[in-house]
């Protein structure tokens, strides 16, 4: 092992019964570099940093950590030897202060007794050093997901952690959020400490990384120099293929005269007033800050919550959805931004996913016609390729993007006429994104339309024929596509009540 690796993976390989996620992976972490390791879902980036962390162990291959040798790793010896992770679902107990976290397993003690002033003050060294400015006694429960990421980041120091593995660190962050989490990733690496950084945002990768690996089907494609490579060549060797356009082109013939939706001054909490309307065939875009009412919005029109003012007309007829049962008949679908709590059912088959919202159109009682359940689930696994061995499979063991296409699917079941996506793409990776993108061509095509929220501006001015922008629940601007400008979406998304 080289002086300059604090980790060297070598022909590291794990086998499931039936599939081989990894196969003979070989890397090398150098001591104070950001790594990036990138692939699309699926490709065995969980699976190896699992290697590393202890939570799985190789069928094949060896890890080497600042010379020593392991044919495998427990989470304890990983410890031990300076790996800390960062998953994306935190090791966090909320009901107890952001100190007893930091050392949770491993309180200091005078005696038998804990010695909490001690673990405040070892704590808040911790903090001033990576710059985070939290109050150590705070309940990490009254934290926002941020700053618990940050306390996670403390306890992985606190552990002299030497080589710190974060999975999709930004996903759940606000803007402000990341820019934090940039500057703690450059506080990190300035103090020497080595970082795998895995990530779907491309941006991230050149704001943070010295290099990057691809890994692509279990395995290693490439390690390359951050600074010599660009976007358009990482994501050639991520999915294999190029992809000449990341946002597809339709024809502009989709959208149709016909007016399918109009929200007429709608208000769902007396402090919201909304209006604008979507044509067949269109895709329209809804831009905003992080708390303009997006998503409220949209579980108004999908009857999770009841406008109390205004009017819905769909298809030129006044609909008032008290439930999403109602909005699905109306013929109104929606794939929410958290699609593991509200759009997929984790524990239940693709089969019984894909017809959830037909049940009782394929049902005679209390009697389901499995042919057709059967039948209705193969046609849209195939039709939007939904990677997966089985319908029979569960969905809580898909990639993200497959799990997107599984909520997809259920409204194409249900052969819905106005689609509703709320961050479609948040968590996939650019493969998966630009099949996303392609089935949203492909169902205006087929003149339905889609109302499509999204807080990635690329994805808004790239996808949509019109985009209208919301500041503190009311429309601030509408644009046009030969009108699109990000300053311009950024300028009506920072406007006030006071300027409109």
């Amino acid at each position: 092992m080289s002086a300059d690796n604090i980790l060297e993976l070598q022909h590291i390989t794990k086998y499931y019964p039936g599939v081989i996620a990894l196969n003979d992976v070989s890397l090398e972490i150098k001591r104070g570099e950001v790594h990036a390791l990138v692939g699309e879902n699926g490709a065995g980036k969980s699976t190896l940093i699992k290697t590393c962390s202890g939570a799985i162990s190789p069928s094949e291959g060896t890890i080497i950590v600042n010379g020593k040798q392991f044919e495998r790793m427990t989470p304890i010896i990983s410890r031990e030897n300076g790996i800390g992770v960062i998953y994306q679902e935190f090791d966090l107990v909320g009901d107890l202060s952001v100190a007893e976290n930091i050392f949770l397993g491993r309180a200091i003690r005078k005696g038998i007794v804990i010695d909490r002033a001690a673990m405040v003050n070892e704590s808040k060294k911790v903090l001033d050093a990576l710059n985070i400015e939290i109050d150590p006694n705070v309940l990490v429960k009254t934290l926002s997901v941020g700053y618990q990421q940050m306390v996670e980041i403390a306890k992985a120091v606190s552990q002299n952690a030497q080589l710190l593995i974060m999975d999709e660190p930004s996903a759940p962050l606000t803007k402000q959020e990341v820019q934090s989490l940039y500057d703690i990733v450059d506080t990190l690496k300035a103090n020497g400490v080595s970082i795998i950084y895995i990530s779907h945002r491309l941006e991230e990768i050149f704001r943070l990384a010295d290099r990057v690996t691809i890994l692509r089907d279990g395995q290693y494609v490439k390690t390359v120099n951050a600074e010599d490579t660009d976007e358009d060549e990482l994501i050639s060797f991520m999915v294999g293929r190029k992809l000449t356009e990341i946002y597809p082109k339709r024809s502009s013939e989709c959208v149709k005269n016909e007016i399918m939706f109009e929200a007429d001054h709608v208000s769902g909490n007396g402090d919201t007033d909304i209006s604008f309307k979507i044509h067949r065939g269109e895709v329209v875009g809804l831009g905003g800050l992080v708390g303009a009412g997006r998503t409220e919005f949209a579980e108004l029109m999908f009857g999770m919550n009841k406008k109390t003012s205004g009017r819905f007309l769909f298809n030129g007829r006044e609909v008032s959805p008290k439930n999403p049962r109602e909005a699905i008949e109306i013929g109104i679908g929606l794939v929410p931004e958290d699609r593991k709590q509200k759009g997929v059912l984790l524990g239940m088959s693709i089969k019984n996913n894909i017809n959830m919202p037909i049940y009782q159109r394929i049902s005679k009682g209390a009697v389901i016609n499995k042919k057709k359940e059967q039948s209705i689930a193969e046609k849209y696994r195939k039709e939007i390729t939904i990677k997966t061995p089985s319908i029979e499979q569960l969905s809580k063991n898909l990639s993200g993007g497959n799990q997107q296409k599984v909520v997809l699917a259920k409204w194409l079941a249900a052969d819905t006429e106005l689609l509703i996506f709320d961050e479609p793409t948040r968590g996939i990776d650019v493969g998966a994104k630009h099949e996303i993108y392609s089935l949203i061509n492909t169902l205006v095509e087929k003149g339905k339309s889609v109302l499509m929220i999204s807080s990635e501006m690329s994805e808004l001015i790239g996808m949509s024929d019109r985009i209208f922008v919301l500041a503190e629940g009311r429309i601030s601007g509408e644009l046009n596509k030969e009108e699109f400008d990000q300053e311009v979406i950024m300028r009506f998304a920072s406007k006030s009540k006071v300027e409109g």
